[in-house]
């Protein structure tokens, strides 16, 4: 195996697996895992780039998988090629000024997540009001909790992190200084704000086989 004096890692989220901008034409999940699977495991054995995994996301990832009924086989080669670690949480630091910034973005989409709750409040009173039979009534109140569950979880959870999953994968990331893989818009800004490299899902599998092309090493 060649030696490379910068060793390159990544950490991958689930949606690097899991988005469809990884897929060729006419390929279905499994066989798209497949191909970036087997991109990732000769991008280890010629060019020794390690692909990492929080347990956490593992976790997440497999049972995502299990419930697209993915073969046994696949999930062996996701068990065999990527590694599995978890992060330092005690030992790496983040410095207070991202805190700070975290619970003032979180206060401010409280405060918003109010404002949409208190509009669902109000739309629902109007059709009462409208003295429309209750079946009427009960069929628009149903609309009204699905608008204000989309709005809601849109208003609070989108582009900011919102699991445990989503931070051990930053914290790995930084303890290893290794790039980040992800199509979720909220690991992206924290990963910009830690000064982190990072890539989108959908151009994993190409960077992958550019750099073994430009090695000369046979990608699949």
């Amino acid at each position: 195996m060649p030696e490379y004096p910068l060793k390159q890692r990544f950490v991958l989220d689930t949606s690097s697996f899991l988005t469809e901008e990884i897929r060729q034409e006419d390929e279905d999940l499994e066989e798209a895992l497949d191909r970036l699977l087997g991109l990732v495991a000769d991008a280890k054995l010629e060019l020794n780039i390690s692909c990492y995994l929080p347990p956490s996301v593992d976790r997440e990832l497999r049972n995502m998988l299990e419930d697209r009924d993915v073969s046994d086989e696949t999930l062996a080669k996701l068990n065999t090629w990527t590694i599995k670690k978890n992060p330092r949480r005690f030992e790496v630091m983040i410095p207070a000024e991202i805190v700070y910034g975290f619970i003032d973005e979180m206060s401010d989409r409280v405060n918003r997540g109010l404002r949409v709750s208190e509009k669902a409040v109000r739309k629902a009173q109007e059709s009462r009001a409208k003295n429309i039979e209750d079946h009427e009534y009960m069929t628009e109140i149903d609309k009204v909790i699905s608008d204000l569950r989309d709005e809601y979880r849109q208003t609070l959870r989108q582009g900011v992190l919102d699991s445990r999953e989503d931070f051990d994968l930053l914290i790995l990331a930084r303890e290893l200084e290794a790039g980040v893989v992800t199509e979720d818009q909220g690991i992206i800004n924290w990963a910009e704000d830690f000064g982190l490299r990072y890539l989108e899902g959908r151009d994993f599998p190409a960077l992958l086989a550019e750099y073994l092309r430009a090695s000369g090493a046979a990608g699949t």
